[in-house]
């Protein structure tokens, strides 16, 4: 049998020109002079991938010039950056997608990096989105794991696909730079080393504010509290399908407050109209890496999966015994979740309010 030919129109192989582009940058996420976690810990994650390229790992840092502007700056230094690509300018104060576009495509074509990374939050969607489509380059959202194809030197982009029901890698082979976001709490913090520092390399955009269309009128603080904050959870108790009936909740509820943690909960619990969006963890929902995290009547399907799966410690529920949930869980209990989950929430109560008493 021959082999299938491949798709017309397409380019496989990097123009020479485009192998000149070296180098790892992360563009650091920062509002207001504070930076978003995931920044970092692309910036740790850059730092494994230089390392096998052989190259060094950059951080862009955007904002008007200030003195929180610098220390963010040294900041980088101290998670694994060699160089810092400080943006500055009264224009860049605020976050908005068409000066921030501008200034990294300029950037970006001056100084060719192979690789930029972004969180996959909302500000960094918009402006990775905005900054491919102005490089007409690829973009590969959501991305679980990253790693570097060394025959070629390209990214190895992995995300879940066709609803999270598989997950699939992907390379921008003939162009450059090759672009990803990854989830926040999905790869791990790096370690700080306060002794790391490195060259700034300063930018000055040229920028008129009269020639940027969206204006910021006002900024309001977020101050809502009453949602789940479930990407900074150290606990997480969560459900599945097998708690049976939305009452049921109530126990993955009383066990998390005896345990100080966060509920959370499968796609179709939210689909059912059981709790709210912001509790989903998945594909679909959020990425969690807690140092706990307890799912109790979770069938452990792939979806799900890729949003907890790199929690220090899983304990299963399940009263299927080849439930896939059981395939990566550290402990498993075969047993009704209606049943365990009083159980424990009885015995770590009693056990908590002996440490305290101790204490």
């Amino acid at each position: 049998m021959s082999e299938p030919s491949k798709p017309q129109g397409r380019k496989f192989q990097l123009p020479e020109h485009l192998k000149e582009y070296k180098g790892i940058w992360v563009i650091v996420e920062q509002e207001r002079g504070s930076v978003h976690s995931v920044s970092w810990e692309l910036v740790g994650e850059a730092r494994k991938l230089a390392d096998k390229l052989g190259v060094e790992v950059g951080a862009v840092v955007l904002g008007a010039d200030s003195p929180a502007l610098n220390t963010i700056c040294a900041e980088a230094f101290t998670y694994g950056a060699d160089v810092v690509y400080k943006v500055a300018d009264p224009v860049l104060s605020e976050y908005r997608t068409d000066p921030y576009c501008r200034v990294m495509t300029d950037v970006v074509n001056a100084y060719k990096p192979e690789i930029v990374l972004l969180g996959a939050t909302t500000l960094g969607r918009d402006l990775a989105g905005a900054i491919a489509t102005t490089l007409a380059t690829g973009l590969t959202a959501d991305c679980t794991e990253l790693d570097i194809y060394m025959d070629n030197r390209s990214l190895a982009a992995t995300r879940p696909t066709f609803g999270g029901t598989l997950l699939c890698t992907i390379q921008t082979l003939a162009y450059r730079p090759q672009m990803a976001t990854v989830r926040p709490r999905v790869m791990s913090m790096p370690d700080r080393d306060d002794s790391r520092s490195g060259r700034i390399v300063e930018v000055f955009p040229s920028l008129r504010e009269d020639d940027v269309i969206t204006k910021v009128l006002n900024f309001i603080a977020d101050r809502e509290q009453t949602e789940a904050q479930l990407a900074y959870a150290d606990v997480i108790v969560a459900g599945g399908k097998g708690l049976g009936k939305p009452e049921n909740l109530k126990l993955v509820f009383d066990l998390a407050k005896v345990l100080g943690g966060e509920v959370g909960v499968t796609r179709p619990l939210v689909q059912a109209g059981w709790t709210t969006f912001d509790r989903q963890v998945g594909q679909t929902g959020k990425t969690v890496r807690p140092k706990l995290y307890i799912a109790a009547g979770v069938s452990g399907a792939i979806q799900h999966r890729v949003g907890m799966e790199k929690a220090d410690l899983i304990l299963a529920i399940n009263t299927d015994p080849n439930a896939p949930i059981f395939d990566f869980a550290h402990l498993g209990l075969v047993g009704d979740a209606l049943t365990i989950l009083p159980a424990l929430t009885d015995a770590f109560g009693k056990r908590l309010s002996v440490n305290r008493l101790a204490g």
